[in-house]
């Protein structure tokens, strides 16, 4: 008689096949070392990424080696047993060229341990088995693909994954260890075997309960992960057809590409419309950019007086566009918006280039934001017949676009000289970039600050030829800066960015090189706007502004006073960030009051220098 087939192991890992039959010393030497190796690859998931390749791709070809040794039966197992050797022939082989690509091989890898789960629920084991070799295969096949939707948690959920395995089978092993060093083998009598059979029935009926829970658990899992993944997507902003440029679009910047009904929240007493029209970035290429044109609902006769609004930070993908948001032509988001309005005031409100439209978003980048500011004005003019635009026009910005603001009044005379700015009214404007950065940098790294580097530091490296993001960041961690900038913070999503974040600052930072040096730190530099400019500026923030430290506002005054430039300021107690632009801020009738002196050309204060 032919001697019984050894059965064929029943997880992908290659060590439960080479530590079945080990002594028990070994098996307390393997298992203290797969437990260190467990927890090294949950804790520290760019540290021990390629430890983490090395072991999966190893342990892989492995188990596949071992499968097609133990004959298969059928090509179900033989197809797995070739896809093992494969994918972990492939996860070494990656791990010599790029580590960017490893979590998608082992996202592949998971979906080939959840398809051979499946497998062996078809072909064997008891029901109890099968129900969780099925959930366990769902569940591995689910991750996998979760892992693909979500790229830059794929290093953590495979860490997770993996890493939790290792530790699950490190103790398992450790333990058979302990036991079989010291329980020694008793002599049995017929009575003991009896009982030891009734133990195993008993085993058997509460392993089978195990099995059942644990599989409702992980299809609990991976229903929920589904379920989280529809409701994420589902908050995330879509962008419509109008902004998709046609395949010829008009020649030069500042030309009307389309137009059309805005679709949010209207203002009381204006009309908006969307635009799309053509700019040109930082670099002088042509762009694509949309706006917001809010016109009075009563136009009084002749030329209108423009106010130029440029919005602050609302993140840097396509899809945050204000022009995208409900409430973005309303008081609450333009300051002293109403009051524009009855005045007979044109409010022109860029997205810039790359939000709304394709493309590269210029965050912080003075040229690409003013040139989107400027053509939005350009454009405008061919909008209406009945619409005619002054020349006169005032600029104002916050925050983000308060930098904008600033670079769109010292390019204005040059890039669009039709377009007179008569001055500039900015709330805690990013007047400086470096400072900024040196600032926020001097505190301790945290997921917020994260995400708002790479904000900064994917553009740059997208605009600049000379900066490139591999010298900024730690190795392995490309996917998890490129997805943070494809998150807006209105929507659910960016919790995946913070959290990632999170996770990733326990190993260590995902910026490896000081931000202020190098090719980074001198383009910074260029977009810097603490020259004077020539015509009358405002300048407010709150003095408990939690984002733009007020000090440097202090200074930026400071150093505007001594170059000569006029300057009115105005620094609010009590006041955060964005309480200065909105409703019944005590702002809000002196950026209405100065700017309509302006445009009317009454005699007012506008140098403030000499009060501090």
């Amino acid at each position: 008689m032919p001697a019984p087939r050894r059965p064929l192991p029943r997880r992908w890992n290659a060590l439960p096949a080479l530590v079945r039959n080990a002594p028990p010393r070994v098996l307390l030497v393997v298992g203290a070392v797969v437990v260190v190796l467990g927890i090294l690859i949950v804790t520290r998931p760019l540290t021990s990424l390629v430890l983490l390749g090395v072991y999966v791709g190893l342990s892989a070809i492995v188990m596949g080696v071992l499968e097609l040794v133990g004959r298969p039966a059928g090509w179900w197992a033989r197809a797995v047993s070739a896809a093992w050797i494969l994918a972990g022939v492939a996860v070494l082989v990656w791990l010599g060229r790029s580590l960017e690509l490893l979590p998608s091989v082992l996202a592949v890898l998971l979906v080939i341990g959840g398809l051979a789960s499946v497998g062996r629920a078809v072909t064997r084991g008891t029901a109890s088995s099968r129900v969780l070799s099925l959930a366990w295969g769902v569940a591995q096949i689910a991750l996998g693909l979760l892992s693909f939707t979500w790229p830059d948690v794929t290093v953590l959920v495979l860490s997770v994954v993996f890493g939790v395995r290792t530790i699950v089978f490190g103790v398992g092993v450790f333990a058979r260890g302990v036991v079989g060093i010291r329980r020694p083998r008793p002599r049995t009598t017929p009575f003991d075997a009896q009982r030891a059979v009734r133990r195993r029935r008993a085993r058997t009926r509460w392993a089978a309960a195990g099995r059942y829970a644990l599989s409702l658990v992980l299809v609990a899992t991976a229903a929920g992960g589904w379920w989280l993944n529809d409701w994420l997507n589902d908050g995330a902003p879509v962008v419509d057809a109008f902004y998709d440029p046609p395949a010829e679009v008009p020649g030069g910047h500042g030309r009307l590409i389309r137009s059309d009904a805005y679709l949010g929240r209207l203002p009381e007493n204006g009309d908006v419309t969307r635009i799309l029209y053509t700019t040109r970035d930082a670099v002088s290429r042509p762009a694509v950019a949309s706006a917001l044109v809010i016109v009075p609902k009563d136009l009084p006769p002749g030329p209108r007086p423009v106010i130029v609004w440029n919005h602050g930070t609302t993140g840097v993908a396509q899809g945050c566009a204000p022009s995208l948001r409900d409430a973005s032509a309303t008081r609450w988001s333009i300051p002293a918006l109403e009051q524009a309005l009855r005045a007979g005031w044109v409010v022109i409100a860029s997205d810039f280039s790359g939000q709304g439209a394709p493309g590269d978003y210029p965050y912080l980048i003075g040229k690409g934001e003013a040139r989107s500011s400027l053509d939005a004005v350009l454009a405008t003019s061919e909008l209406r017949s009945d619409l005619t635009l002054s020349p006169d026009t005032v600029v104002w910005g916050h925050s983000q676009g308060g930098h904008a603001a600033l670079w769109t009044t010292a390019i204005a005379s040059e890039y669009a000289p039709g377009i007179d700015v008569l001055g500039t009214a900015v709330v805690a404007p990013v007047a400086d970039p470096p400072a900024l950065a040196r600032e926020l940098l001097s505190g301790p790294p945290n997921a917020l600050l994260s995400v708002l580097t790479s904000w900064v530091l994917v553009p740059y490296s997208r605009t600049y030829a000379d900066v490139h993001l591999d010298d900024y960041i730690a190795e392995g961690s490309r996917s998890i800066v490129l997805e943070m900038t494809q998150r807006c913070p209105t929507e659910p999503g960016v919790v995946v960015s913070v959290l990632t974040a999170l996770g990733v600052s326990e190993d260590r930072p995902l910026y490896s090189a000081d931000l202020t040096d190098g090719a980074l730190g001198r383009r910074l530099a260029e977009n810097a706007m603490t020259e004077p400019l020539g015509s009358p500026l405002l300048i407010a923030w709150g003095a408990e502004d939690e984002v733009i430290p007020p000090k440097l506002q202090r200074d930026y005054v400071e150093g505007l006073c001594a170059q000569g430039q006029p300057v009115r300021w105005a620094t609010y107690a009590g006041y955060d960030h964005l309480r200065p632009i909105l409703p019944k801020s005590r702002f809000l009738p002196v950026l209405y009051d100065w700017t309509k002196n302006l445009i009317e050309r009454r005699t007012q204060v506008v140098d403030g220098c000499g009060l501090r």
